[in-house]
């Protein structure tokens, strides 16, 4: 079997498992997202959702965040963890989009991954959920997951992704990477994977029954 081959299965048996997936950070506007995003780094979505109504409605625009006090953006999302870093990357971000993209998100990873906090993976979704274009996204899920399949063999984010871009079919590139998270979050979990439950236990690699033989 191909690698192609090994990735329209595991599509397949995961859009019946996880049909309509999509990115669990509720945002209404691209840059919500993409703040988001930044945000999610070492915190869980369902904090991140519970803060960016707090900040969103303190400064609703990109021009609001460009401008706001760094001190009053740490305040607002104190609790997602790394919060003066991230803060600094919020407001240095807003104020690049306002000043070289008139306030407007980009639409491409190249020139998203130019503004400040923003690497590979915030720009794939950013690219796949607001502007529906072809995205890969390599968070620890995916990176992991798609290297038990067999469909990688790197830990690099980087890597990973130029692996899976000529074996995913583009147009399913983008949920497949939102059904991998649902996936890890509920069946492949890291140190406790319930391979029992697992609807792709016949394509892993690693499975208890290959890894005994």
């Amino acid at each position: 079997m191909t690698k192609k081959e090994r990735a329209a299965q595991c599509i397949a048996l995961l859009e019946e498992k996880y049909p309509g997936a999509q990115c669990s950070l509720e945002y209404e506007k691209p840059h919500e997202l993409l703040i988001s995003v930044r945000l999610a780094a070492q915190c869980t979505d369902a904090r991140v959702n519970m803060v960016t109504p707090v900040l969103f409605g303190r400064f609703p625009t990109v021009e609001a965040l460009a401008n706001a006090p760094v001190e009053e953006v740490e305040e607002c999302i104190k609790s997602c963890g790394l919060y003066k870093t991230k803060a600094r990357d919020i407001v240095a971000c807003c104020k690049m989009l306002v000043e070289q993209y008139g306030g407007v998100v980009p639409d491409t990873i190249e020139e998203l991954v130019k503004l400040p906090g923003v690497g590979r993976k915030t720009a794939n979704l950013v690219v796949g959920d607001v502007y529906g274009k072809p995205a890969i996204v390599c968070d620890t899920h995916c990176i992991r997951i798609t290297n038990l399949l067999g469909l990688a063999d790197s830990k690099d984010p980087a890597k990973v992704e130029e692996q899976l871009r000529p074996i995913l079919p583009p147009e399913k590139s983008n949920d497949f990477c939102h059904q991998l998270v649902l996936f890890g979050r509920e069946v492949c979990i890291a140190r406790r994977p319930r391979c029992q439950d697992c609807c792709l236990f016949g394509l892993c690699l690693h499975s208890p029954a290959k890894t005994a033989g």
